[in-house]
């Protein structure tokens, strides 16, 4: 099972950091990370594996957003199932 977590705000120091910290501390492996500066503003897309997530996903999508709220970003994280079926045709 993966989940895809993106992450946009204003660039700053260490938020790949702080979001690759979370995923390692409850055991989901990071399988592939893109991210661009534009100017001052800061976009990331991960794939993550949570096959052996070490808490529930809802929670885990829950201290992503709350870490983006204590950070000035907008983290969303969704399981890849959803996200298959919402770019599906």
């Amino acid at each position: 099972m993966r989940a895809v977590i993106t992450v946009v705000g204003k660039d700053a120091v260490g938020i790949l950091a702080k979001v690759s910290g979370i995923c390692s501390e409850y055991n989901a492996n990071v399988i592939e990370v893109t991210q661009s500066v534009l100017q001052d503003m800061f976009a990331m897309i991960m794939l993550v594996d949570i096959s052996k997530l070490s808490i529930e996903f809802g929670a885990l999508c829950d201290k992503m957003t709350a870490t983006g709220d204590e950070m000035g970003l907008k983290i969303h994280t969704m399981h890849e199932s959803v996200f298959n079926c919402m770019h599906h045709i």
